[in-house]
């Protein structure tokens, strides 16, 4: 087993900022399952750091893949984790090339995320995205960086089959009028999601956690829609937004 140098060392930890992944075009992934994954889903991979456990699960998925894979001590591993406790591989993992247009839109549905700032719900929602069929994420230019390793984490490995993609809402919302797609938006006075007809394509806009989908695009949602509560006295006064997203993405899928 090897021993990381320094300069490796530092470059791997320097990953865990936004302004160095976006410099390098390169983020981090942990741990031997969710690296797996990711082979699987051929997403593209520049090395894996693995410990001696970790290297015989990967060793013949890599090599089938030309990645390169290097067995390292567990220190070495503790010395670049990002997480609280320290996975027992580590993958540096080139940008995807992604290309968005809305005319991709005419038979499908997709997501748009207006400024969502916990790292937990966007990586949840890519993986129910993931589980729905739903290959495109909007997000607003100022939701959470999805290269976040606790994005990353959260994907479960689905960010390998989910194009994620950082738009200006504002702009883009308008050509799905010209293109004749729906824009659907979640509010507490919307139409009831289990009474109103759903399109086979669209776009679902969910909104920041504590304030909701803007005012600006607000006024681009063309179909509003709410989960309706089914308590008849007092009871929680929203649900959380990945959890609500589950539950439109399968009121759309099942119709």
């Amino acid at each position: 087993m090897e021993e990381l140098s320094k300069n490796r060392i530092k470059y791997i930890r320097q990953l865990s900022q936004k302004k160095f992944r976006k410099k390098e075009k390169r983020y981090i992934a942990e741990g031997a399952k969710i690296i797996e994954d990711l082979i699987d889903g051929k997403h593209p991979i520049e090395m894996i750091y693995a410990s001696e456990e970790a290297y015989l699960q990967l060793q013949a998925k890599a090599k089938d893949n030309n990645i390169e894979i290097i067995a390292i001590s567990e220190a070495s591993i503790e010395k670049v984790s990002q997480l609280t406790t320290a996975s027992n591989a580590i993958a540096v993992i080139p940008f995807k090339e992604q290309f968005f247009c809305i005319e991709e839109l005419n038979h499908k549905i997709a997501i748009a995320l207006d400024n969502i700032q916990d790292p937990g719900n966007l990586g949840t929602i890519i993986r129910i995205a993931d589980w729905f069929g739903i290959d495109h994420i909007l997000c607003s230019k100022d939701t959470v960086d999805v290269h976040n390793i606790k994005v990353i984490q959260a994907t479960m490995g689905a960010i390998a089959r989910v194009e994620v993609h950082y738009l200006d809402l504002e702009e883009v919302l308008p050509h799905a009028h010209d293109a004749n797609i729906p824009v659907y938006g979640t509010f507490l006075e919307g139409e009831n999601i289990y009474n109103e007809k759903l399109s086979s394509n669209g776009i679902i806009v969910m909104g920041n956690e504590g304030k909701g989908i803007s005012p600006k695009i607000e006024s681009l949602i063309t179909n509003k829609i709410t989960i309706p509560s089914f308590r008849q006295d007092k009871g929680s006064e929203s649900l959380n937004v990945a959890m609500a997203t589950s539950i439109i993405c399968s009121e759309f899928k099942r119709r």
